[in-house]
């Protein structure tokens, strides 16, 4: 098992700057982090991966798809510039050597039709991540579906609609994770749904019902790590928090109010809880 930590919850753009957050990381006990993949920085990526090597933290990465780059728009030069963004932010992982592009890579972030997905949607999906996959396998990178609730995204809400849909692409660089968040919305059984995905689950996002620190909301955390265990997870379990220190990303996230202490409360806090659960 590997303990990672989502950057979003200091900054959306790691550089020099962060280096020193980066060594109270992996001074906390961390084994990795989880770089936002938003922009195409080759030197910065790199430089922020030689760091990490440095410091012996691993990582993976995180981005979204945008209206104008989605995988499953109806216009071909929509779906084609939505491809194009993922072969950037892979380019983007390979320069930092992060092993996973994690994130609702499969269709634009808070864009709504209105209606649920559609068959020609759904083709369009596995049309554009299965070209997508072909360039990630070039560069080690994995691809990691993330569904989201249906108040950020319509396409994959469930674990079942991803597993489906990653099933079908059937590419070795296409998986899929589970996010506590979206799954304490979403989800009739924990325990059902962590066994629906299991054979495509190669990721997860530990993260409270209220985007604070892990262990002080109401996710059923006994439930959650039972069932990972259950089906021998063995992989990442990344905290994904999001808190007021970027006004962006807090207004997107819906965060109108201080969640937690302190950026290092949740950290250190998040840590110890996950690794008494999973170790305890």
């Amino acid at each position: 098992m590997k303990y990672g930590l989502n950057m979003l919850l200091w900054t959306s753009d790691v550089n020099e700057s962060h280096f020193g957050l980066l060594e109270k990381i992996k001074g906390w006990g961390y084994d990795g982090v989880e770089l936002p993949v938003f922009e195409a920085d080759k030197k910065k990526f790199a430089q922020v991966g030689k760091k990490l090597s440095e410091l012996g933290l691993e990582s993976t990465a995180v981005t979204v798809c945008t209206p104008e780059e989605n995988p499953i728009s109806g216009d071909a030069k929509i779906r084609e510039a939505g491809l194009d963004r993922l072969k950037r932010m892979i380019d983007m992982c390979a320069a930092a050597g992060s092993t996973h592009l994690c994130g609702p890579i499969h269709s634009a972030l808070g864009e709504f039709s209105g209606a649920g997905r559609t068959a020609e949607e759904w083709k369009y999906g596995k049309e554009t991540l299965s070209k997508a996959a072909d360039y990630a396998q070039e560069h080690k990178v994995m691809l990691v579906c993330e569904y989201l609730n249906r108040f950020e995204c319509y396409f994959l809400n469930t674990a079942e609609d991803c597993s489906q849909f990653t099933r079908e692409v059937n590419h070795p660089y296409l998986k899929m994770m589970y996010d506590s968040f979206h799954a304490n919305i979403e989800e009739k059984s924990i325990t059902s749904a962590v066994k629906t995905c299991a054979d495509q689950m190669v990721h997860v996002h530990i993260s409270e019902n209220d985007r604070s620190t892990p262990g002080e909301g109401g996710v059923n955390w006994d439930e959650t790590f039972s069932a990972l265990k259950e089906v021998n997870y063995d992989g990442w379990l990344t905290i994904e928090a999001f808190g007021l220190a970027l006004p962006d990303l807090a207004a997107a996230t819906r965060i109108w109010r201080k969640m937690f202490p302190s950026e290092e409360h949740l950290a250190t806090k998040g840590l110890e809880f996950m690794k008494s659960r999973w170790e305890g």
